[in-house]
């Protein structure tokens, strides 16, 4: 992902230098985790609320990834099924309220 900054020098006199230019023109790159409408995020990015994308998202489940797509045996992936631990849960209060959700 790359945000477009309207001075991206801006950043380059910070002390820590965490936010420095990318390689691509118009572009920033912050060594660490960034988060967005929140002050502790847990990944590499965390956006509490909506995003909006003007274009492609790709993630490692988009077909456009792969390769060699075939059928499988699917009695053989039911009976892997029976072997899996299924569980239910509830959030935690504390990370239901942060992540805005009401149905924990």
């Amino acid at each position: 992902i790359s945000f477009q900054a309207s001075n991206p020098g801006q950043f380059e006199s910070d002390s820590d230098v965490l936010w420095q230019r990318g390689h691509v023109p118009e572009t920033i790159v912050y060594h660490g985790r960034v988060g967005i409408n929140t002050d502790a995020p847990d990944e590499a990015l965390v956006v509490c609320g909506n995003a909006k994308v003007m274009g492609r998202v790709m993630h490692p489940s988009d077909s456009r990834a792969k390769q060699n797509i075939r059928e499988v045996d699917t009695n053989e992936q039911l009976r892997r099924i029976t072997q899996m631990r299924l569980v239910e849960y509830d959030y935690k209060p504390e990370f239901a309220s942060v992540m805005g959700i009401k149905d924990t």
